[in-house]
């Protein structure tokens, strides 16, 4: 009699400097990591022994900040160096950043400034129009396909004219990359936008998507506390953000999923409880409705 085989593993985890012994000393099962690209762009050093441990154990996913894929002034060219170095170093299972901008002119002859932000692209053609010819120029300096995460963002442009799921869509088709989809920037943003039902807008976001381009999903939580709802990742998935993750995997299918934790870490068990959690959620989500 053959035994009943283990259930799959979707959820990672972002592995941060809290959690580094615990992870190394436990070896939990889990199908990934995720780390920060920049905190890791030194030749050397403790951080990036201390990767490369854990890169022995477990597939990693990096996981940037930076790129400012949506900036008008194009890449920085030592940013993105030393991630094709990392690249080098680590062979990722995933390579990612945001659809964002910060870098921007500081004066004419002078080097871009960068904001240190995740700021919000316009949805524009000429917006997708560079934010293509961006990515691609990534994807052709590391030699692969990158991912493209959708923002929360605190604001929008007057001039906006393409729905988010279409520039998302489009952006894969004609750079090649493929999409991040985080669910939790869907729910903030309905929070934020004050629609009558969040979960079905975040929904309808997930539906508009091609599920081709899809690569991997991020979960995390929300502070609501105040008048903005922000994206802290400093808590634990809300009910909302579980509901449009168990509709994404029923239209998605199986799609390697991180649970984010950035502010106020908790201890490292709770963090796995959030994984499992995520697992769990996968595998109930195909029982009963279809996407």
């Amino acid at each position: 009699m053959s035994m009943p085989s283990a259930p799959r593993r979707l959820a990672g985890i972002g592995w941060r400097h809290a959690h580094e012994r615990a992870l190394l000393d436990e070896r939990p099962p889990l199908p990934f990591i995720e780390v920060h690209s920049e905190n890791f762009f030194a030749d050397g050093g403790a951080p990036l022994a201390l990767l490369a441990q854990a890169r022995a154990h477990y597939p990693v996913s990096l996981h940037g900040v930076g790129l400012a894929l949506g900036s008008a002034v194009g890449l920085d060219g030592w940013h993105l160096d030393r991630l094709a170095a990392l690249v080098q170093r680590i062979d990722p299972v995933r390579v990612s950043d945001h659809a964002s901008f910060a870098r921007a002119p500081r004066q004419a002859g002078s080097a871009p400034v960068h904001g240190s932000d995740l700021l919000p692209i316009a949805f524009t053609r000429g917006s997708l129009d560079l934010t293509v010819a961006n990515v691609q120029r990534v994807q052709e300096r590391l030699g692969r396909p990158i991912g493209v995460e959708n923002l929360a963002s605190y604001l929008s442009w007057a001039d906006d004219t393409l729905a988010q799921a279409e520039y998302f869509n489009e952006l894969a088709d004609r750079s090649g990359c493929w999409l991040l989809l985080d669910v939790n920037n869907l729910v903030v943003n309905a929070l934020n936008d004050r629609v009558d039902d969040v979960v079905s807008t975040a929904c309808s976001f997930v539906d508009a998507l091609d599920r081709r381009h899809v690569g991997e999903i991020h979960l995390a939580g929300y502070d609501a506390r105040g008048a903005l709802v922000i994206d802290d990742h400093g808590s634990r998935v809300h009910a909302p953000v579980w509901q449009v993750y168990a509709h994404a995997i029923r239209r998605l299918g199986e799609t390697p999923t991180l649970v984010e934790w950035d502010t106020a870490l908790p201890a490292f068990e709770v963090l796995l409880g959030e994984a499992r959690q995520a697992d769990h959620v996968a595998r109930e989500a195909p029982e009963g409705m279809p996407a």
